[in-house]
């Protein structure tokens, strides 16, 4: 700042041709900076980079962590995926695209249709070495590769993990630009064993094997033994969506209208384990969470991977329903 003022005192004592110069220079300085603006913007976008790739039409929770997610500032979405839930007795044999068309939904409902929607899967990953290639996973490399040195593309996967898999063996190159963050298994934390006999898990074990395995990914892991103490009470769900229309109305009628296949308790659906909510909720708020490392299951390659172990289920529901009146 010194230099400057110096400079603009020597160029008041010059001669009539070098005020001319510095005319020139007042005026090609503002535009410089003006051109210099959007690029510098652009770097200094502090926002973490995600994709949510989503089973959508499996449940309920994902579609209320979709739209959370959404309403985050701290979050720049950089496209939702579809998943295939292939296991479910409702699926149809085409699971991936009634995920795609919620997804669509709720983003025309959102006013968010900016945002890319990549269709992925059909099916799982039946041979470890080979891909199920989809436009998700094309997307995945895509992303990964366009975002600038040092940064890492977040990957949340809230359903099978056949997409980011396959993005994987697609182009290995793509690891170190990775952050995974799956929901699934359960895990016990004192004697650290895993049961993989889980829904997300059963729908493509072997993509979920080849991310345990994967050496020098980073993969976090919000296990079903964590999330499921995140409950929502239908009260509570009401006082906060009910005849609000648009989305509060959509996330209503599917916690009404859909069927719960696995239980035969609670037939009303006065409550809702938010599974998926949980996941976005500790992203956004890492606080939030106790994450802690562990070694991978025997059976796999041996390294360090991270879970959640303990969340904060009060302030979580808490945050939700305050980011969701921000939409």
């Amino acid at each position: 700042m010194q230099k400057q003022n110096n400079k603009l005192r020597t160029f008041k004592t010059l001669n009539f041709h070098k005020a001319i110069h510095l005319s020139l220079l007042q005026f090609i300085i503002p535009v410089f900076l003006f051109v210099q603006v959007p690029v510098e913007a652009q770097d200094k976008d502090m926002r973490l980079p995600i994709i949510i790739d989503a089973d959508t039409a499996n449940e309920v929770d994902d579609l209320y962590a979709i739209v959370r997610a959404i309403a985050e500032p701290k979050f720049n979405i950089l496209g939702i995926t579809s998943a295939q839930f292939h296991t479910s007795p409702l699926a149809t044999d085409s699971s991936v695209y009634e995920s795609q068309r919620i997804n669509e939904k709720i983003l025309r409902l959102m006013g968010q249709n900016a945002i890319p929607l990549p269709l992925g899967s059909n099916v799982p990953i039946t041979n470890s070495a080979e891909s199920a290639n989809s436009p998700a996973s094309n997307f995945i490399v895509g992303m990964a590769h366009k975002l600038p040195a040092g940064q890492k593309l977040n990957v949340v996967v809230l359903g099978s993990c056949t997409n980011v898999a396959s993005a994987i063996l697609e182009d290995p190159s793509i690891i170190p630009k990775l952050k995974v963050h799956y929901l699934g298994f359960w895990h016990n934390v004192k004697t650290n064993t895993y049961d993989k006999k889980e829904f997300n898990t059963g729908n493509d074990p072997k993509a979920v094997e080849i991310l345990l395995n994967t050496e020098g990914l980073d993969l976090t892991i919000m296990t079903a033994t964590t999330s499921q103490h995140l409950v929502f009470k239908k009260a509570e769900v009401e006082i906060n969506l009910k005849n609000k229309g648009g989305i509060s109305d959509y996330l209503i009628n599917r916690w009404e209208t859909y069927e719960r296949w696995w239980t035969k308790e609670d037939l009303e659906k006065r409550s809702w384990i938010m599974w998926d909510v949980a996941i976005i909720e500790a992203l956004a708020h890492p606080e939030l969470s106790k994450t802690e490392t562990f070694l991978t299951p025997t059976e796999n390659t041996q390294r360090l991977i991270n879970i959640h172990t303990e969340i904060d289920i009060e302030i979580m529901k808490t945050d939700f329903w305050q980011s969701l009146k921000k939409i």
